[in-house]
């Protein structure tokens, strides 16, 4: 007798979503290929940027003051350079040496920034240097338009699953997949974390004129979101203003004002040229403060062996060599 399998239930598929929602790597028929992906909207993955979106609001009854604005600032800085130093120039691209414990310490800053997981960012990231521009690239605003390749590709389950695959040298260490897969808890922490900072300042230094509900409003929701579209900057507006010293296969830029607002990310030509080196602004007149912050951490030897732009690089660069020479993945 032929067997057919029963459709999920609305409860079912509520549950699901809900499980997945805390645990990112559970999925409901398996992490399928990403061709074999739905392109659907991952609702319950949604939820945690549309909150985010939803929290800046609240300084509608919250107000602002220096010490709220201060701590949002403060929040920023840090949280975008673990992004850059670490999600980026090192879990992608393993542009220098550090100890297991900074690795860790640093994931979890990066994760505090509400971009999920290291594991998965870093997955990600390979995926688009491997297909940058191209048909299978997840955030590309030559083939799907400004608006995914900024926010959209987020929403989407093809995109939702962590590629274990493509991050080996990583999911390796236990505590990175554990951070990983409970990508939600540090944010939670931290957002407590703000308030109770706040409601202590309210209490015992009330001159600040601030309280609990406006520190985490600036300190946790404004800052993350500002975070957030910096960062997502460097996907979409870095691959269409700009200029070009490098022909690559693709279309990155090379950007002053991202490369201000991400610390140094902005030098997207430059990084799409030669993705290892730890530096991505090659000039001394590139403002690359992350690279700046990656050498201070190295003279106190907390990393090592910060990888370089080679010679026939910049040997590239003052020619005005036209030829594809871009480092492979």
């Amino acid at each position: 007798m032929e067997s057919h399998s029963t459709p999920p239930s609305l409860l079912s598929k509520i549950l699901a979503s809900l499980r997945q929602a805390f645990d990112a790597d559970y999925h409901p028929h398996g992490a399928l290929p990403v061709n074999e992906r739905s392109s659907g909207v991952a609702f319950a993955r949604c939820m945690p940027f549309i909150f985010l979106h939803a929290g800046c609001l609240g300084v509608i009854w919250t107000g602002w003051s220096w010490t709220a604005v201060g701590i949002a600032a403060a929040l920023y800085f840090v949280r975008m350079f673990a992004i850059t130093g670490f999600y980026h120039r090192y879990f992608s691209h393993r542009s220098f040496h550090t100890s297991r414990v900074m690795q860790f310490v640093f994931a979890v800053v990066g994760n505090a920034s509400a971009q999920r997981g290291a594991l998965w960012w870093a997955s990600t990231h390979r995926h688009h240097h491997k297909h940058s521009d191209q048909e299978e690239d997840a955030h590309s605003p030559r083939m799907s338009g400004f608006w995914w390749s900024h926010l959209g590709w987020l929403t989407s389950n093809k995109h939702f699953a962590t590629n274990y695959d493509a991050i080996r040298d990583l999911a390796k260490f236990p505590e990175l997949v554990f951070l990983n897969r409970f990508d939600w808890l540090v944010p939670a922490l931290l957002g407590g974390s703000l308030y109770g900072v706040g409601a202590l300042l309210e209490r015992f230094a009330p001159g600040l004129g601030t309280n609990g509900w406006q520190i985490a409003v600036w300190g946790f929701f404004i800052s993350t979101v500002v975070l957030l579209h910096g960062t997502l900057c460097i996907n979409s507006l870095a691959h269409v203003l700009g200029g070009r010293r490098f022909n690559t296969k693709d279309d990155s830029r090379n950007n002053l004002l991202l490369a201000l607002i991400t610390l140094g990310e902005g030098w997207h030509n430059n990084h799409h040229r030669y993705m290892s080196s730890a530096r991505q602004g090659f000039y001394w007149w590139e403002i690359d403060i992350t690279f700046y912050l990656l050498k201070l951490l190295s003279v106190f030897g907390l990393i090592w062996d910060l990888r370089e732009v080679p010679a026939a690089v910049y040997a590239e660069a003052k020619s005005g060599a036209t030829a594809n020479l871009e480092e492979a993945a």
